[in-house]
């Protein structure tokens, strides 16, 4: 009997934090949906063992799930690791998992349903949540519209799911296509989930559900600048102002790469979502002296995430009020309005099933 292929390949890119990955695991196999396959690729770190002994316990314990479990002989770095793993994938569509994150239950059947609602659908737009330590202590939502909406394929679909599928739990995206556009030009980004959205979406078209489907874990320690990739842009276990930097570089050069390449007008208007959501890119290093933070307010602006006035509002709000404060209010407006306020012109999709 020929085995058909699956209709996800949920893909983890394993790298140390093997202590949180049995949550991880068993948030995946515990998935009331049969039509799964779990692909995890250990990078070579020092936890290589830990991982493997709590991978073998999981194939143990669900014998039924089909579980792939791969071990990089060197250290490819995340860019290159996520490639690997889609291409060890069979499902028609790869769902990402960071290794610290967790699964909600039905997040597997509420995805498949999205995506059978509408044709020729290439990307899956999530919503998630984020916590810290303990997964009902949840800190904020990222639900970017109020419900279930198509997005047809091109340059105003990529805008409004471009920066939005950067955080990894539950970027959904068709294999096939992912392996199409293949490329390791933009290693050491940190970013090849967001190249890929960019050019699948030229031709095929997105769905955004208002489910939250995946936990995001606050707080983890970044372990990014150990593969060749990465060294000279991001230091382990630490976030720089020149890794932040390096970020928002990579992000600006994907999209104008992909705007050249594939003959669509994305950049401008990717710039412009990014000043307008930028308070989490000004965040992020907020901890610094406040000279140091400044110049790395300089350092965006010159990059172009100050052509909008949000951008500085957000940089003068941080300075007075706190990292704290600002967040409990940006919590409080998402909370009164259901999901993320739409800020400058968010293209919105069409609400229409099998449009």
């Amino acid at each position: 009997m020929i085995q058909s292929e699956p209709k996800i390949s949920v893909c983890i890119p394993a790298y140390n934090r093997a202590s949180v990955l049995s949550d991880l695991l068993e948030s995946v196999l515990s998935q009331n949906f049969e039509d799964f396959e779990l692909v995890i690729n250990e990078d070579c770190s020092p936890e290589r063992d830990q991982i493997r002994a709590i991978v073998a316990r999981f194939i143990s314990k669900y014998p039924k799930r089909k579980i792939k479990y791969h071990e990089n002989q060197t250290n490819l770095g995340y860019d290159a690791n996520l490639r690997d793993l889609i291409e060890r994938s069979s499902g028609e569509y790869c769902v990402f998992m960071g290794n610290d994150d967790l699964m909600c239950p039905n997040a597997l059947q509420t995805i498949t349903n999205a995506i059978g609602n509408y044709p020729n659908v290439g990307i899956y737009l999530r919503s998630f949540a984020s916590f810290e330590d303990d997964p009902k202590n949840i800190i904020q939502y990222f639900k970017y519209f109020d419900k279930e909406i198509f997005f047809p394929s091109g340059a105003s679909t990529i805008t409004t799911f471009y920066k939005r599928s950067v955080v990894i739990p539950g970027v959904t995206l068709h294999r096939i296509s992912a392996l199409k556009y293949s490329t390791n030009a933009f290693d050491g980004s940190l970013l090849y989930q967001i190249y890929l959205v960019a050019n699948i979406l030229v031709d095929m078209n997105g769905v955004f559900s208002p489910e939250i489907v995946t936990l995001y874990r606050n707080g983890g320690i970044p372990d990014f600048g150990n593969s060749e990739a990465e060294k000279g842009k991001f230091v382990p276990k630490t976030r720089t102002i020149d890794s932040s930097i390096n970020f928002m570089k990579g992000m600006l050069e994907i999209a104008h790469a992909t705007e050249i390449s594939r003959n669509v007008k994305i950049y401008k208007s990717i710039v412009n979502d990014l000043s307008n959501y930028s308070y989490p890119i000004l965040s992020v290093q907020a901890d610094k002296p406040i000279i140091d933070f400044f110049k790395y307010y300089i350092e965006l602006i010159k990059l172009g995430l100050g052509k909008r006035l949000l951008f500085h509002l957000y940089f003068i709000s941080i300075v007075l009020l706190g990292v704290h404060r600002m967040e409990s209010i940006i919590g409080f407006i998402k909370r009164k309005l259901g999901y993320t306020p739409a800020l400058g012109s968010v293209y919105k999709g069409h609400h229409q099933q099998n449009e």
